[in-house]
C-alpha cells in the first residue's frame, strides 16, 4: 500500500473515532432505524458506510489537489462534496469573486457553502483541503483535510509533506477533533461537537 493510500485509510479510521451522535436524523418509516435506537450492529454498519464514503471522497479530492501541491504556486484551499448517491464527487467552486479573496477567507466561504448545501440534503459528505505550516517556529508544510459526513463522522487530518524531485513525500498523519457542524445543529442551537 502506498504511503498516500495509508494516509487516506488513516483519515477514515481516525475519523471513525470522532463519531458524533446522529440523534437529529430522522429515519424513514418502516426502516430498521424507525424505533430511534441503534444496535451495535447498526452503528457498525453506519460507521463502515461513512468510512468508505470518506475514503472515496478523500482519494478523489487529494488526487486532484496533488497537482496544486506540485506546481510551485501558492496553494489555495479547495473543497469537494460527495453527492447523495455515495459515489459522485464534485469540486465546489467559489466563482470568480471567491477566488480573489485570501486563502483564510476562502476556507470560511467553503464552510458556509458546504453548510448550505448539506442542510438541503444534497450531499453525504464534504472535505476542504488546504495547506499551511506546522507552526510559527517550524516551516514544515502540512496538508489539512477537513472533512465531515452526514452520519456523524467529523475530523481534521493533518499530514506533513515535502516535494522531492517532483514527487510528494508524506509523513505520518495526525488526526484532530473537529466539531460536527456542517450537516446539523445540536438541540441547543450550538454547533454539534
Amino acid at each position: 500500500m502506498t504511503r498516500f493510500k495509508t494516509l487516506l485509510t488513516g483519515l477514515a479510521l481516525g475519523s471513525a473515532l470522532l463519531f458524533a451522535p446522529v440523534a437529529s436524523m430522522a429515519a424513514p418509516a418502516g426502516s430498521p432505524l424507525d424505533d430511534g435506537k441503534l444496535s451495535e450492529e447498526e452503528l457498525v454498519q453506519i460507521l463502515a458506510s461513512a468510512q468508505q464514503q470518506l475514503i472515496h471522497l478523500s482519494e478523489v479530492a487529494t488526487s486532484e489537489y496533488e497537482a496544486e501541491l506540485k506546481d510551485g504556486a501558492p496553494n489555495m484551499p479547495a473543497a469537494w462534496m460527495l453527492m447523495k448517491d455515495g459515489k459522485t464527487v464534485k469540486r465546489i467552486s467559489l466563482g470568480e469573486e471567491g477566488e480573489r479573496v485570501p486563502a483564510a477567507a476562502q476556507i470560511y466561504m467553503y464552510r458556509a457553502a458546504i453548510k448550505a448545501i448539506a442542510r438541503q440534503g444534497e450531499i453525504n459528505a464534504a472535505a476542504i483541503l488546504y495547506t499551511g505550516r506546522l507552526s510559527k517556529e517550524d516551516d514544515t508544510e502540512v496538508l489539512v483535510v477537513e472533512h465531515e459526513h452526514r452520519l456523524g463522522v467529523s475530523g481534521n487530518k493533518v499530514v506533513a509533506y515535502a516535494l522531492e524531485n517532483g514527487a510528494l513525500k508524506w509523513s505520518e498523519p495526525v488526526t484532530q477533533k473537529k466539531p460536527f457542524e456542517w450537516f446539523y445543529d445540536s438541540k441547543d442551537g450550538e454547533a454539534a461537537e
